[in-house]
């Protein structure tokens, strides 16, 4: 397995795997760029089919999440980590204490937190081994969970791009399509529905089916979800949802949702563009859980790190605006951005 030959290869700094038949865990960590500090990111654990697989994965990842804190104004750079595994079958202690020394080795270029398929508890057992975990406090709120904050954040772009592209100053009466109901998107579908809106949502696990219903989400089926005529889709489970297949069944003409790497390719924004959709990027949208972990990292008030999130929806407005003026896509604006603040000889400006 070559990192560098990956079609998602993106001058990572650094790739580096582990395969211990004695614990059972095999993973990768991939660190992108450190230009802004270290290179923070989640550790996910996903079934994956094979090897290339979670190494396309984790390097998409990884560079999401440099452009993510470059986005947010955070001196952090981006990283991730992905154990190839099943999280509902072969979890153990022995697997996350090794996971913990495997990310010791690295010195602390990398430092992880929570994701998909990992918990406050699994972090508190791979840090046994290791200083570099983020989100693992039970002091802070949610035990130091930052997935409400993320939804929270997804929630302010969620009120953005309906002011922008609806021209509606409240969310009353909005109907949001929320593709799986796990820790983000279980609270996302909370305040979307405190806020008025009427809420669909699928999930492929009954538990988090049967949350999202009892917090007034209407359940259809998960093929059903991106077809589904509403104002809004936002995706929340895994990455390159939006497609050459999907993209033209959408009826909603924005995509606002808490998954990383929803576009498949780069080009799938522009054709959500021609379509006549307002994507809001996923790496600005979904920034309010690292915010959180820096919140938690610099041990700052809640208050700021609120404030902060906040400051997403003026963030993507922004780059509609931009966008509508200078004829790109938002992820295009999105990305010119975050580059001018991370990339070589680029002058920072850590202002959100």
């Amino acid at each position: 397995m070559n990192a560098n030959q990956s079609p998602s290869f993106d001058n990572h700094e650094h790739v580096a795997t582990i395969d211990d038949a004695a614990s059972g865990l095999r993973a990768i960590i991939a660190v992108h760029n450190t230009k802004l500090g270290p290179a923070v990111g989640g550790c996910r654990m996903f079934p994956y089919a094979n090897e290339e697989q979670a190494l396309e994965d984790v390097l998409r990842l990884s560079r999401g999440m440099t452009y993510k804190s470059a986005l947010a104004g955070l001196p952090m750079g981006g990283g991730k980590a992905v154990i190839i595994g099943d999280p509902a079958t072969q979890k153990s202690p022995a697997l996350f204490h090794k996971m913990g020394e495997f990310i010791e080795s690295l010195n602390g270029m990398y430092v992880t937190a929570e994701d998909s398929g990992t918990c406050v508890d699994d972090l508190r057992q791979i840090a046994t081994e290791t200083k570099h975990v983020l989100g693992v406090n039970d002091a802070q709120e949610f035990g130091g969970d930052p997935s409400p904050l993320t939804a929270y954040g997804i929630f302010c772009g969620i009120q953005s791009a309906v002011r922008y592209q609806l021209k509606r100053d409240s969310l009353n009466g909005t109907t949001v399509a929320v593709q799986g109901a796990g820790s983000v998107g279980r609270y996302l579908i909370k305040l979307l529905r405190e806020a008025g809106a009427e809420c669909l949502a699928c999930d492929i696990n009954p538990q988090n089916v049967a949350r999202a219903e009892e917090l007034g989400a209407t359940i259809v089926g998960v093929n059903d979800i991106i077809s589904a005529d509403v104002d809004v889709f936002a995706p929340c489970a895994m990455g390159a949802i939006l497609n050459d297949d999907s993209i033209p069944q959408l009826k909603a003409t924005i995509v606002a949702g808490g998954a990383n790497n929803q576009l498949a390719k780069g080009y799938h924004a522009q054709m959500l563009r021609d379509q006549g959709v307002l994507y809001a990027p996923d790496f600005v949208i979904n920034a309010g859980g690292i915010i959180e972990i820096y919140r938690q990292y610099k041990d700052l008030p809640m208050e700021q790190c609120r404030s902060k999130i906040e400051g997403i929806g003026d963030t993507l407005t922004s780059i509609f605006e931009q966008s509508d003026s200078d004829n790109m896509t938002t992820a295009d604006v999105a990305e010119k951005i975050a580059e001018r603040r991370f990339k070589p000889n680029a002058k920072v400006n850590n202002a959100a």
